[in-house]
């Protein structure tokens, strides 16, 4: 029988589309960690190793978080985020900086400066043993058995329903992502999204390939972004706020393309046109009734996603 340990291949468990806040005593409550899934394998006698939602290795990107075993009583598999706090809010930002750093000096000095943290919401193995057909209550209680928490590894704290909307305006207020609503007795599915987890966010989000770019006034840079339909890539608009830095140094080092690979409505014809091999995180306030991002800003690039599964909503 394959061993979820030792294959370390888990594909993790997506959660559905955004909702408005709601209190149901059939879930539960958690906040929403603005970071990088990742899967963390500890092994008190062996070591950490952390890898993200494309199962690539992270702990060279984040090596303050090797110790992390060190707090686990029994081998285990843990589903969390890995983050980075600044000012005692998660920075999505540093997050992605570091997980595109290559240079060991840098991330020396960037793991001194901003330690990562690695936040633990769900326990799927424990002890030798699978728990992801077990129902989330349960695997919960596995968590709290499984490890200490530290400077470098929290677990999730739950909410009952009471306190759904409470949490969900208490994140309002202070400026972080929002809330996810899980039901108690959900499993875990390795990569499927199901109506079991629901985000409910203060800010939208979505990823987006990144498909080119162009010189505006001002010093100003637009990304074209573009998504999956039905296995063909179509034009999303563009973002300006927030290009710029490491992020806009990766894009130019695409290579450049003759022609866009989808139609392109008048305004894009001073493009560069580059190969759509990236992916990027936009965040904005709402959609708009033709399907626009109202306050668009780039968040960066994440490592940790294809372009082929950037698909439209």
């Amino acid at each position: 029988m394959t061993d979820l340990f030792d294959t370390k291949d888990i594909r993790p468990m997506l959660i559905a589309d955004n909702a408005e806040p709601f209190e149901d005593d059939d879930f539960l409550y958690e906040l929403k960690w603005d970071g990088e899934r990742c899967i963390a394998y500890l092994d008190p006698g062996a070591g950490t190793e952390l890898r993200n939602k494309r199962n690539v290795k992270m702990l060279p990107k984040v090596p303050e978080l090797e110790g992390l075993h060190l707090q686990a009583s029994k081998k285990c598999i843990l589903d969390g985020e890995l983050m980075c706090l600044i000012d005692g809010k998660p920075d999505f930002a540093a997050i992605q900086r570091r997980s595109l750093l290559g240079n060991r000096y840098r991330i020396e000095l960037e793991s001194q400066k901003r330690p990562a943290t690695f936040v633990a919401f769900d326990c799927l193995y424990y002890d030798g043993k699978d728990l992801t057909m077990l129902p989330l209550m349960e695997r919960k209680k596995y968590l709290q058995q499984a490890v200490r928490e530290s400077d470098r590894l929290a677990v999730s704290r739950i909410f009952e329903a009471d306190y759904g909307i409470v949490l969900f305006n208490v994140s309002k207020q202070q400026r972080l992502e929002g809330i996810v609503a899980k039901r108690k007795d959900s499993l875990y599915f390795q990569g499927k999204r199901t109506k079991t987890w629901i985000k409910i966010k203060n800010l939208m989000d979505e990823d987006f390939v990144v498909c080119g770019y162009i010189y505006k006034d001002n010093h100003m840079i637009s990304i074209v972004l573009g998504q999956y339909r039905d296995k063909e890539l179509i034009y999303k608009g563009h973002v300006t706020l927030g290009v710029g830095g490491n992020a806009f140094a990766q894009i130019k080092m695409l290579p450049r393309i003759d022609r866009p690979v989808f139609d392109v409505p008048a305004g894009n014809e001073n493009a560069v046109w580059v190969t759509p091999a990236l992916v990027c995180v936009v965040k904005y306030m709402h959609k708009t009734k033709n399907g626009g991002m109202r306050q668009p800003v780039f968040k960066g690039l994440r490592e940790d996603k294809s372009p082929e599964e950037c698909e439209e909503a």
